[in-house]
């Protein structure tokens, strides 16, 4: 062989060789509140989405040629809610079928009629095309969630889900259903694969995902309580020859627990790259912890020498900080990262001037709401807004009345009218002025500066200087149910006036 033939062969190997073993996994993959996170491959690229909970456009879709840098395409359902579904949108788990395809989204949401918890899903020609939502398959009394597709040995397919027995204090099942072709509906009898009857497990098991390795079917499957400061979140694994079992559970149980980085991991998704296994999770930071809320991390797997995976506690906090610094002048119109409450149909302008956000008195009466989710405990976030005689505009950090689950959205922050600026928190529609102060009806630059997640100190730049509004103020008791906070765009007022943003930027 030639000196440049050997060259050639040389750089086709290197150039076919597996994208993660080129570079180092730098968690976390997915940051900000990205719980329930979900992975596939679909030709070049690998696609990736998380739960929504209240917050449209929903179930975003992100892209990814390496699994750890990802960028949002699209969202199932960019318009807002389906019809039939109320809240509580969770748990998206994206297939695809190569003989159709078509890709699948699997979804949680609760049905208005019945207020039942419902596996439904809904399907795309591609994960960047137009979804068109199915309704749900399954909403049993107790609640049915986090869905997963799959075959059995035989190329049946499955659709396996939770029964929410938690809510109610009784087990929680882990059914499988066939499921027809085209995902109109389940087939025959459902069967149960396991539940939580192990001690470690405590009061649930979900999350469920499959993957079949060494002859066997294997189920990662989370147990505990996925939320809050006190949560317990683990990882375990049963595998079975069978996909309807009978299932064994490792006896090593749990696989994956906290580490020095991430706290309270579970509910991912397992992928193959090249016979190496990865498993993309949530879990919450050690630092960043319920403030920042549940974050997407990818880890790899190994193995034991019969025949089990672990997770050996790899994964770290590796991304810099300045790498998710944002900033926007909305001259190429809204970045697919701002989302709104689903019970809002929000109305707004871009052009070269910025942002034209439309008033309201909505959501809870703090009025209109643009936001993304905090990447991390410190940060300044700065807006700079033109101020208008109607529209109250501002920014604030957004969160929930309390700590409760399906608490009302509340928060804090500063905004101007006219030439009026006022520091102020919204809780259960009871509106406090913390500081107030009058200036010039100009452009003026709005600034929230975060330290530890919940110390907040408004500033605003007046006549050229810098100055402080109203003390450093505590939030911790904002902080919305494992969800972490919001930072938000607010306009506040009649609904024929809009609040004006020229820009945005957030420094971490």
């Amino acid at each position: 062989m030639t000196r440049f033939a050997s060259l050639l062969a040389l750089l086709l190997l290197l150039f076919q060789a597996p994208l993660l073993a080129q570079q180092t996994i730098l968690n976390p993959v997915l940051a900000g509140d990205r719980p329930d996170p979900t992975l596939i491959k679909v030709g070049d690229y690998y696609y990736a989405s998380a739960t929504s909970n209240e917050w449209a456009p929903l179930f975003p879709i992100f892209r990814s040629r390496d699994m750890v840098n990802w960028e949002v395409v699209n969202y199932v359902f960019p318009d807002g809610a389906p019809t039939w579904a109320k809240n509580n949108f969770w748990a998206p788990e994206l297939s695809y079928d190569e003989k159709q395809g078509r890709l699948y989204a699997y979804y949680t949401a609760r049905d208005k009629s019945s207020n039942r918890l419902s596996v439904a899903v809904a399907s795309a020609d591609s994960p960047t095309g137009k979804f068109r939502d199915h309704g749900p398959l399954v909403a049993q009394e107790l609640g049915s969630i986090d869905a997963f597709e799959t075959r059995d040995e035989n190329g049946k397919l499955y659709l396996l889900w939770k029964e929410d027995g938690n809510s109610r204090g009784q087990k929680t099942p882990i059914w499988a259903q066939e499921i027809k072709e085209d995902r109109s509906g389940l087939i025959g009898e459902k069967t149960k694969l396991f539940e939580n009857d192990q001690p470690w497990e405590g009061g649930l098991v979900e999350g469920v995902a499959i993957f079949r390795k060494n002859g066997y079917f294997y189920a990662t499957y989370s147990a505990r309580g996925c939320c809050e400061i006190d949560c317990d979140y683990v990882t375990g694994v049963a595998r079975s020859k069978s996909l309807l079992g009978p299932w064994e559970k490792f006896d090593q149980n749990p696989i994956q627990v906290d580490n020095a980085s991430w706290k309270c991991p579970g509910h991912g998704t397992v992928i193959e790259q090249d016979g190496d296994f990865y498993l993309l999770y949530h879990a919450y930071n050690t630092e960043g912890s319920v403030y920042v809320g549940r974050q997407g991390v990818l880890e790899k797997m190994h193995w034991t020498a019969d025949l089990w995976p672990i997770l050996p506690d790899e994964a770290a906090y590796d991304r810099k900080m300045s790498s998710l610094d944002f900033q926007d002048d909305f001259s190429k119109g809204l970045d697919p990262i701002w989302q709104w409450r689903v019970t809002q149909k929000i109305a707004y302008s871009t052009d070269e001037k910025g942002l034209h956000l439309q008033a309201s008195e909505e959501n809870e009466e703090l009025g209109t709401l643009l936001v993304q989710g905090t990447k991390s405990l410190d940060y300044r976030y700065e807006v700079v807004v033109v101020p208008d005689a109607q529209a109250e505009a501002g920014l604030a950090l957004i969160g929930g009345a309390n700590n409760g689950f399906g608490a009302p959205v509340a928060g804090m922050g500063v905004s101007v009218k006219g030439n009026q600026l006022v520091l102020w928190e919204s809780s259960n529609r009871q509106r406090r002025e913390i500081a107030s102060k009058e200036i010039p009806a100009e452009a003026i630059g709005l600034i929230l500066e975060i330290k530890d997640g919940y110390r907040l100190q408004a500033k605003a730049e007046i006549g050229g200087k810098l100055e402080d509004i109203g003390g450093e103020q505590d939030v911790r008791h904002l902080v919305p149910w494992g969800m972490g906070f919001r930072l938000g765009l607010v306009s506040k007022g009649p609904a024929g006036s809009f609040g004006h943003f020229q820009s945005v930027k957030i420094n971490y």
